[in-house]
């Protein structure tokens, strides 16, 4: 897996401030990605004048389209055009990786497979506190230092823990299906391709896990890692969910469901 080219693509809208902190725990990476495509849904200039500052420093592409509403998947298909890392991790502007991130992900990646991270919710208050230092020297993956301030205890502070063993029995326990998770989750840039991609109707809400659900039907198997690739989650709105979108994107996936579709008509090729 040394040879392999790796790259991240980061879906972004309106928010350079979370952005900023995500883009400083990349910096912060045991093992540095060869390249960074933000698929950015249609942002104010504030976004891009962020993105230029920080393209200095890391391998960035922007790729950007008007805002016309909650066009996520069409935002990821035209990233994926531009990208030419064999893996590929797709993430989101709200999730902070932990410095070992993109090395795990590459240490569990086999061909015919794709992988399924994990996440950790913060409060709004840390979310806002954590600075630069705090994220490079990796403090809001610490139980200690999220505790000192004000995050209480629960079982779901086990994803914290990084440990080998503890974390591949976990891995291997947790009920949670692998499936493809857009803020955490990878694949094999060729599989995405002969996927067509991401269903371009799609909306807000299961529409990452419909591309799963075609690779599965391809025979493409999935790895649970939620306790070993862990990003930060953190806290913000939601004002685009609505009902609607809802049910249009359960109707899309129930039918690709039935039809075991392999390839979406409403992806990167139209």
């Amino acid at each position: 897996m040394n040879n392999i080219k790796v790259g991240i693509i980061i879906s972004t809208y309106n928010n350079p401030e979370w952005l900023e902190k995500t883009l400083w725990g990349y910096m912060a990476q045991e093992r540095k990605a060869d390249e960074i495509i933000i698929a950015d849904d249609g942002s104010r200039d504030d976004t891009r004048m962020l993105i230029e500052r920080y393209a200095e420093t890391l391998p960035i592409k922007h790729v950007w389209h008007e805002d016309d509403g909650f066009r996520k998947t069409k935002i990821l298909n035209e990233a994926l055009k531009v990208a030419t890392a064999d893996y590929i991790i797709f993430t989101d502007q709200d999730c902070v990786p932990r410095r070992d991130f993109i090395a795990t992900h590459l240490r569990y990646a086999r061909k015919g497979c794709f992988l399924s991270g994990g996440y950790f919710r913060l409060p709004m208050s840390i979310s806002r506190e954590m600075t630069h230092e705090d994220i490079c020297q990796g403090r809001p993956f610490s139980i200690a230092w999220l505790r000192s301030r004000g995050l209480k205890l629960s079982f779901k502070c086990t994803k914290l823990v990084r440990c080998g063993f503890f974390s591949s029995f976990m891995n291997a326990v947790t009920p949670t299906k692998a499936t493809w998770n857009g803020m955490n989750s990878s694949g094999w840039r060729h599989d995405l391709m002969a996927a067509n991609g991401f269903d371009e109707r799609m909306r807000y809400g299961g529409e990452d896990r419909e591309l799963g659900e075609r690779l599965f039907n391809t025979g493409i198997r999935s790895r649970q890692i939620r306790y070993s690739a862990i990003v930060i989650h953190l806290d913000h709105s939601r004002p685009y969910v609505n009902n609607e979108a809802w049910q249009l994107n359960n109707a899309i996936r129930k039918e690709t469901r039935k039809k075991r579709l392999k390839r979406t008509e409403y992806g990167i090729d139209r």
